[in-house]
């Protein structure tokens, strides 16, 4: 009797974690991709152009980082985990970050975020390129 109950839970959190973890999946246009991007809280913003630069202002890209401007070149990466754009940023010297990834969220929004979860920034497009 405890094996049923055991299986049938087991089933049941199975079903609801591939839930989530599909819900998580966003296929993302990467021909939608290029255009301006704002958060309205911090004011932050970035430009992702259709000849693949782009210019952010005012940004923090984790949650340890001050917003800074920055500028560079973007690539659109289709993962089957999670669509992301890799940002090729300009001018860093040795040490400093030069990469990082800015998530495709779907609905016109990207977002910084922390693998464990505990920090985020979405931005939502505001225009198109």
């Amino acid at each position: 009797m405890s094996k049923g109950i055991v299986g049938r839970w087991f089933v049941a959190v199975l079903g609801a974690a591939s839930v989530l973890i599909s819900g998580c999946a966003y296929s993302v246009d990467p021909d939608e991709l290029p255009g301006m991007y704002r958060n309205g809280k911090t004011g932050g913003e970035i430009t992702l152009d259709s000849d693949g630069t782009f210019t952010a202002t005012d940004l923090s890209t984790d949650a340890h980082t001050d917003p800074e401007d920055l500028h560079g070149h973007w690539d659109f990466v289709d993962s089957s985990g999670s669509d992301f754009v890799y940002l090729d940023i300009e001018e860093r010297g040795i040490g400093e970050v030069s990469g990082v990834q800015l998530y495709a969220r779907g609905g016109g929004k990207v977002e910084f975020s922390e693998p464990d979860g505990s920090w985020s920034l979405v931005l939502t497009k505001v225009s198109d390129q």
